[in-house]
């Protein structure tokens, strides 16, 4: 009976980890991908529409979900996707930028997500310049 245990277990080890091994290089994971974090706005009229899209695929082999977004500051405002994006699918997050606001362009938008903890946040940079107001008629400055 002893050496049957001895014999036994070695073998029963021997066939069950290649199968926990298989299982282990089976986990789903989302993963997002993208070809960009940079968004260029380029030169933009005052108060025009200050909206971009940033779009992104699911790499991965379980469904993605964007979990938050946060703008750098009150002028930058992102809205994602609330469903989940398929594996193979791709999803769009829009950006828009207060264009009220002269000058140069330089904020960022954090993407939250639901992959693995390391590896679940993405940040988007936003660059431009917005142009300068149209004078009013009547507001010119005599020469």
């Amino acid at each position: 009976m002893k050496y049957t245990i001895q014999l036994f277990l070695p073998l029963a080890a021997f066939l069950f980890f290649p199968f926990q091994n298989a299982n282990a290089q089976e986990e789903k994971t989302p993963k997002i991908s993208y070809t960009e974090l940079i968004l260029m706005y380029g030169d933009v009229e005052y108060n025009s529409d200050g909206e971009r899209e940033w779009h992104f695929t699911n790499s991965g082999n379980a469904p993605l979900l964007i979990t938050s977004t946060k703008g750098s500051c009150g002028c930058t405002v992102a809205k994602y996707p609330k469903a989940a994006i398929l594996p193979g699918k791709s999803g769009t997050v829009k950006i828009k930028y207060d264009t009220k606001r002269v000058g140069l362009i330089s904020k960022t938008v954090t993407i939250t997500t639901n992959e693995p903890e390391e590896k679940n946040v993405h940040v988007v940079t936003i660059m431009g310049r917005v142009k300068e107001a149209p004078a009013k008629p009547g507001n010119s400055k005599p020469k």
